[in-house]
């Protein structure tokens, strides 16, 4: 590293150093700095990197540090104060607010020592003629510290009460310490109140909005906001994950998370930042983060995980259960540590009723992804409990009540009833039963068995027959053929299924069994009949469907559902089964309408058994069918009736929906409502997805899918920070195999548009490149181009001229061999900007805005030369383009002056600016009001240079005609662009008044 020769070279060293990441090694080149500056031999510069490493020292987790440098500076300005600039001055008392809330965060420093800088600090404020206010700040500090409410309370008052001066905070600064204290005294609603310039950008500083977000989540939780408390954690913490000296803040959000069913989420912070575990810089930060640490544990813990490993300090491995241990064992350490130096007992108490906070809110998904699941696989969502609580020597005695309770759940075809039926076969080993009882067990065992249970059901229908109902006992052999057809032998099944229902047809013509065992025969023909349908629906691709043979199919199913709502429809009655084989029918009828090529037909039918189902009392049987109608609604183009099934679907589906179907039925809401233009509902349903998704095992598959969606929403409600955690959350599991390399494109284009409103131009521009990167290799390139040219425009804000330069030329090559001259114009243009900043970069940049110019004029001279419809409405466009040319080919040549060039050559320079003013002017002057705005924007740049040319006559003509051109419009109504105007025109002749007089 090369030394330090002079003070400009200091001072640029320094002020290199201060845009480092804060941490140690920003700070050790601030010392470093310091040593070099001791050698110049000049005072200024000494008092210059002291403050420079008060600074750095500051913003880092070595804030103890601070003190050395500063009682340093104090002496030099004790004993010599001449040596101090004004700007030092400044800093010399602004920092005396830092050392002392500094001092309070060093156990260590006792509390008269603090008290007494205190009244140092309100001594030398009162000296150098500054307001209290600082002052008043500092002794709250103090006090809330310590828990002298009153003294705080009255501190807080005066502080609120004292002018602003040059060494107050600044107001964002200070609108989160006045917000922090309401809320810290159960006033959240004032709080918010408080920080709602801060967190609407209003104030900003280096900590602000970022502390504030983290102070309101807590608040906003306990007001029943979770969606802004979501907002506010995804946004802050972007801000705060590379900011060191930030571990409060950090802590608030891994708190956050602690209290949202987060933990997942809570450890990955941690993981993220290990040296927090252990970095004893700053004493009470690190008593904020253990606090929160235990609370995450002991979280952990309560959801019988405490012996999971987790992220803690390094050296061994860790436990939840050993970390929650170990991270209170500390914090109490340090918390008694404070209370000792402070003479009472407030902050373990504090400390102490953190770690034990309960859940603020059981389940709030943030919509990012979670690498490790922090909780067991998800229970169902409700538990079928036993009717008796019968001790287990009663078992036998209580076997009756499980029976009845069990056949009123099938009879109802209620959720829980394979739960009943279980209990009633664990309830039944070893107890000698009735035929009938044995065999509705044997038949429910076989139901849970799924395609391998046609045995079981065989065995049901042998006990049916002993039990004296033959009707049954047919039904079970149809349920064993139907399992036969679930396993893929459709066939054997169909000759399975024969007798059993030629015999029951008969049986139930001579009154020897009811119509429900009757019905039972004919759905199960139907449903295997209907397995036929769906293999002969999935032809092999070498041996191509007969549709001769597949029309014989479908009549066939068709013919079969038709029987069973004749012998059904109508006669159900009160009967919940008959009831749901009349809806099921339906279905069937709806899905052969779809697949004969009637979708209309489809969509009535589906709609009709899901109706059929919610009334019989079913809603959850109703699920699929909405699905289907939904999807078959959207080909359609009814967006309202498919919004309404998704709706419905959800809703039926309600506490018994699978967290696979939920995440993809939210995620069709989502598309729908997005469709219909409102994003903010359609966020909210693809957060709920990407949740359910993850819920359900498929995180990186469908969960990455809802992330994706989730991001491209809040990008369209301009939530820039929200939605570049959530889609960089999606790019970790996208993949161009598994969700195809649009889906990956799209998430890194609108991934670097976040970035760009950000103000992270680099990244975002190494986005947009790896984006255009895929998109090269496509056969249509109006995105490789677009994606280009983007990352031109962010390069170039990220400093990066030459890098900026290439990526405008690539874009412009591509725009060219698209036929779009509008692309190939701007890159043009924007490569000449880019020259005119470049060293000696004039002459190309004149040469650029030239051939914009000419690329403009040949394309126009084109469309003259087609002569087609076509070509006159592209040629407004073209025009209004040339005009722009113009007028920015005239700002660049005004720009483009040297000021150190000699009167004649600037005066040329002018001169050639205002022809190309003049030009756009005269370009906008046929489109009329289309163009009004851009040509009264080129007459006053064209009037100003006017005015730098000595020629106030020509300068009023042209502020004249701007009026004019805005005559008509209500001086008190014109929009803000008119106002403007009017108001530079005006300014314009004012100025040329001036030169005339």
């Amino acid at each position: 590293m090369t030394e330090i020769g002079d003070f400009e070279a200091l001072r640029r060293a320094m002020a290199e150093n201060s845009g480092q990441p804060e941490g140690p090694a920003r700070n050790a080149r601030a010392e470093q700095l310091l040593v070099e500056a001791e050698r110049l031999n000049i005072p200024l510069a000494v008092i210059e990197a002291l403050g420079h490493q008060l600074k750095v020292y500051n913003y880092s987790s070595e804030k103890g540090k601070m003190f050395v440098p500063f009682a340093r500076l104090l002496r030099m300005w004790d004993e010599r104060p001449g040596d101090f600039d004004e700007y030092e001055t400044h800093s010399l008392h602004w920092v005396f607010k830092w050392v002392t809330s500094g001092m309070l965060d060093q156990p260590h420093v006792p509390l008269a020592s603090v008290e007494k800088w205190l009244g140092e600090m309100e001594h030398r404020y009162r000296l150098a003629g500054h307001s209290e206010r600082a002052v008043r700040s500092a002794e709250f500090s103090v006090a809330a510290h310590v828990g002298d409410v009153p003294r705080a309370e009255r501190a807080f008052a005066a502080w609120l009460a004292a002018d602003r001066d040059s060494m107050a905070d600044c107001h964002a600064c200070e609108l989160h310490g006045q917000g922090w204290w309401q809320a810290e005294r159960g006033r959240d609603a004032e709080a918010l109140e408080l920080w709602a310039p801060v967190l609407e950008g209003e104030y900003t500083c280096a900590h602000e909005p970022h502390t504030v977000l983290a102070s309101s989540l807590l608040p906003l939780l306990r007001l029943d906001r979770p969606e802004e408390a979501r907002a506010h954690h995804l946004r802050g913490f972007r801000l705060v994950r590379a900011m060191e000296s930030m571990r409060g803040a950090y802590a608030d959000h891994v708190e956050f998370c602690a209290l949202t069913g987060n933990e997942a989420r809570g450890l990955e912070l941690l993981a993220e930042r290990p040296a927090y575990f252990t970095d004893d810089g700053h004493p009470r930060s690190r008593l904020e983060f253990l606090s929160v640490v235990a609370l995450l544990m002991e979280r952990l813990s309560a959801r019988g995980l405490g012996g999971r490993p987790v992220p803690g300090p390094a050296g061994r491995a860790w436990t939840a259960d050993e970390l929650a241990a170990h991270a209170r064992e500390e914090a109490l350490a340090l918390a008694a540590w404070f209370d000792e130096r402070n003479g009472t007992s407030y902050v373990s108490e504090r400390t102490r009723a953190r770690m034990a906070q309960e859940p603020l809110v059981e389940r709030l998904p943030l919509g990012v992804r979670t690498a490790r699941p922090a909780t067991p696989a998800v229970p169902p969502p409700a538990s079928w409990e036993p009717p008796s609580a019968a001790d287990p020597g009663a078992v036998e005695a209580d076997l009756p009540t499980l029976l009845a309770e069990a056949r009123r759940l099938s009879d109802a075809l209620q959720p829980h009833a394979m739960e009943a039926w279980a209990a009633v076969a664990r309830a039944a080993e070893g107890v000698a039963l009735e035929a009938r009882d044995r065999a509705e067990i044997a038949d429910h065992e076989a139901m849970a068995l799924g395609p391998e249970g046609a045995g079981k059901f065989e065995r049901a229908a042998e006990l049916y027959a002993e039990a004296g109902d033959p009707g049954e006992a047919l039904a079970a052999r149809t349920r064993a053929a139907y399992v036969r057809a679930l396993a893929g032998d459709v066939d054997a099944a169909l000759t399975a299924v024969a007798e059993p229902y030629d015999l029951v047809l008969a049986l139930y013509a001579d009154g020897g069994t009811e119509m429900p065992q009757a019905a039972g025969v004919l759905m199960g023909r139907a449903r295997i009949l209907m397995r036929r349908v769906q293999a002969v629906g999935e032809p092999d691709a070498a041996e191509p469907t007969d549709t001769a043979e597949a029309a014989a199919v479908l009549s066939e199913a068709e013919a079969a559902v038709r029987e069973l709502l004749a012998l059904v429809d109508g006669r159900a009655g009160d009967d919940v089964r008959l009831a749901a084989r009349v809806a099921e029918g339906h279905a069937m009828l709806a899905e052969l309408a779809v697949r004969s090529g009637d979708a209309q037909a489809g969509a009535e039918l589906f709609a009709r058994a899901a109706a059929e189902f919610t009334e019989a009392g079913l809603p959850w049987f109703a699920v699929e069918y909405e699905a289907r109608l939904a999807g078959l609604a959207h080909h359609l183009g009814d967006l309202v009736e498919a919004e309404r099934a998704l709706r419905a679907a959800l809703e039926h589906g309600g506490a018994f929906l699978e967290p696979v179907g939920r995440a993809q039925l939210g995620l069709q809401l989502a598309e729908v409502v997005g469709g219909r233009g409102e994003p903010g509902e359609a966020a909210e349903h693809a957060l709920e997805a990407a949740h359910w998704a993850d819920e359900a095992g498929e995180g990186p598959t469908l969960g990455a899918w809802a992330r994706h969606q989730l991001g491209g929403f809040l990008v369209r409600q301009g939530r820039w920070a929200e939605a570049a955690e959530v889609l960089e959350s999606a790019l970790a599991d996208l993949s161009p195999q598994t969700h195809g390399d649009g889906a990956v494109v799209q998430t890194q284009w609108w991934l670097g548009d976040c970035l760009s409103e950000l103000g992270e131009h680099r990244a975002s521009a190494e986005r947009r490149l790896q984006a255009a990167d895929i998109a090269r290799h496509w056969p249509e390139q109006h995105d490789h181009a677009t994606l280009a040219h983007l990352a031109g425009e962010s390069l170039g804000q990220a400093g990066l001229p030459e890098e900026a330069d290439r990526a405008y030329a690539r874009a412009g090559e591509l725009w060219r061999s698209l036929g779009n001259v509008h692309g190939l114009i701007r890159s043009l243009r924007a490569r000449a900007w880019l020259a005119l900043r470049a060293e000696g970069g004039v002459d190309a940049a004149r040469e650029l805005m030239t051939r914009a110019v000419e690329e403009c004029a040949d394309a126009l001279e084109a469309l003259d030369a087609a002569d087609t419809a076509d070509a006159e409405g592209e040629r407004p466009r073209l025009v209004l383009e040339l005009g722009h040319t113009h007028r920015q080919f005239g700002d660049l040549l005004a720009r483009s002056a040297a000021e150190d060039a000699d009167d004649e050559s600037i005066q040329d320079t002018w001169e050639d600016a205002l022809s190309q003013m003049a030009r756009a002017v005269a370009v906008f002057v046929p489109l009329g009001e289309d163009a009004v705005h851009a040509r009264t924007a080129a007459e006053l740049a064209a009037g100003w240079l006017e005015t730098d040319l000595g020629r106030p006559g020509q300068a009023a003509a042209r502020a004249r005609a701007v009026l004019a051109a805005y005559a008509d419009d209500d001086p008190d109504t014109g929009d803000e662009t008119v106002r403007a105007r009017r108001a530079e025109a005006e300014q314009l002749i004012q100025v040329t008044t001036e030169q005339t007089g």
